[in-house]
């Protein structure tokens, strides 16, 4: 690592009600890849934001490059050399890959746009950062992981000496992951400052060189990578001791009634004759490699999809399921593993949110009951500890878990009884995440019945009393969790691959 290129130095920000930053600080160097952790809520993004001008900062210092700055927009930190990586990209589909790197800053030839120029530019960057991409392609027709790649080109073009790459993983395939690393690990060999903001702890300690761990708005500590364990690094999160134990036996009695059976159904080429059951207080975990069709099955059960064939069962009675509006009927709740696009309308309130799937019974003649309705969210605020200064507080101002505990909220206030899980704790942090089990495990305890599909092993063998494997569309292997392993799992996981 060189000489420290930023400093930021007892950084307060207040919002109405909520002190996000309290005296934060943190210290980047030349060729360093510098991790930020914390729950979320924990003001990660917030100091971001503070740093590239999105906000202004109450009190505190920035120096960059040996000079105190404050940008008051996202353009001047850029031009400065200051930029962002986010999670959710922001580039446009029906334009080329060239066209979306220099969009707002195109060559000109006379008074027309200089195309040969741009793309020869673009193939420039892309050499430097060794990425195989045609310039010329139409960015809607690349992987996420090719996208991803494009904004790390597009930040490049600012002449970027530091950026902030937030959530770069969260929805990249392992092989992508694995390019995303020797980009940053170029990166890191050309002297730039990186900032690495991910709650996936087996990352931070493969691509990090120091962590930098927030907790409620303040600076708690910075650690060397290599010298401190997982363990130290969730202890300075969550500031209590999280233990990921799988589990060794199922909860669910022998003789608990079936209350889902799914025969025979079939949904395109990712849903092939997939057949089983589930019991009343089950967490039955569907596990399988990215594309296995787990999502497509259960898009299927609750009509978002529709179905070729096959026959589902609800407490014995056969159903037809042919809308979600049918699904919800049947007392079925699907949480979408992308909550912010099926799961929550995030200018709402939490209280609109709560209410949506049953909003009828809020209705008083054309208005709606706004008491009962706040009435309502707020007791699901206080069962699921939803941490919000109020009822009436916008979705879009909550953190990943908490907006995850509002789509829960109401599927609970529409009553529920088979609850869809997709990827539950997709992009939250550790000690969210452990809410979120303890919520689950509580549900299936009251006779809520879950199907949970998630993509992390330790998840799954965490939370399910019983394991429903698919690889390619089929169901390869049911496991009892007495006898899962994380090979067992695997094996049946790519038996049809190759």
């Amino acid at each position: 690592m060189g000489e420290v290129i930023l400093t930021m130095k007892d950084i307060d920000k207040s919002f109405p009600g909520v002190h996000a930053l309290d005296h934060v600080q943190l210290e980047l160097r030349k060729g360093e890849v510098h991790a930020l952790m914390g729950e979320n809520g924990a003001g990660k993004s917030t100091l971001m934001k503070v740093l590239t001008g999105i906000y202004t900062k109450d009190s505190g210092s920035i120096i960059y490059e040996g000079k105190e700055v404050e940008f008051h927009n996202a353009k001047e930190a850029q031009d400065a050399g200051v930029v962002i990586v986010h999670q959710e990209l922001n580039m446009l589909n029906h334009l080329t890959v060239a066209q979306n790197i220099f969009i707002g800053r195109e060559p000109k030839k006379g008074l027309g746009i200089d195309d040969k120029k741009m793309r020869e530019d673009s193939a420039a960057l892309f050499k430097k950062l060794n990425i195989d991409i045609d310039p010329s392609a139409t960015m809607g027709d690349l992987t996420v992981g090719k996208q991803q790649m494009c904004e790390i080109a597009k930040a490049i073009s600012h002449d970027a000496k530091v950026i902030v790459f937030d959530e770069p993983s969260a929805a990249l395939t392992e092989a992508e992951i694995d390019e995303l690393f020797k980009i940053i690990r170029d990166l890191r060999k050309q002297q730039l400052g990186i900032i690495y903001i991910s709650h996936r702890m087996d990352e931070i300690k493969v691509i990090t060189d120091r962590v930098t761990v927030m907790r409620d708005g303040a600076y708690v500590g910075t650690l060397i990578t290599e010298e401190c364990t997982k363990n130290d690094i969730v202890n300075m999160m969550v500031g209590r001791v999280i233990y990921e134990d799988p589990k060794t036996e199922s909860l669910v009695p022998k003789d608990a009634p079936v209350v889902l059976k799914v025969e025979n159904l079939n949904a395109g080429r990712m849903v092939q004759n997939v057949s089983f059951e589930l019991h009343k207080g089950e967490i039955l975990g569907f596990s399988g490699l990215m594309g296995a069709g787990r999502t497509e099955t259960a898009r299927a059960i609750f009509g978002a999809d529709e179905k070729e064939s096959g026959d589902i069962y609800v407490n014995g009675r056969k159903v037809t399921i042919h809308s979600p509006q049918d699904a919800v009927k049947c007392g079925i709740g699907y949480l979408s593993e992308d909550r912010k696009r099926y799961g929550i309308v995030v200018q709402k309130t939490i209280s609109e949110n709560t209410t949506l799937a049953c909003l009828e019974e809020y209705m008083n003649g054309l208005f709606i009951d706004k008491k009962r309705e706040d009435e309502s969210a707020q007791k699901f605020v206080d069962s699921l500890a939803t941490k919000t200064p109020g009822v009436d507080q916008l979705v879009v101002n909550l953190s990943g878990g908490n907006q995850q505990k509002v789509v829960i909220a109401k599927w609970l206030c529409k009553n529920s009884d088979i609850l869809i899980f997709d990827e539950p704790t997709r992009g939250i942090d550790v000690g969210a995440k452990n809410e979120i089990y303890k919520l689950m495990n509580q549900l299936a305890a009251e006779g809520k019945s879950i199907i949970m599909i998630s993509s992390e092993m330790t998840e799954i063998l965490r939370m399910s009393d019983r394991i429903i494997v698919m690889c390619e569309g089929k169901i390869t292997g049911e496991v009892a969790i007495e006898e899962a392993t994380q090979e067992n799992i695997m094996n049946l996981a790519t038996r049809d691959i190759g």
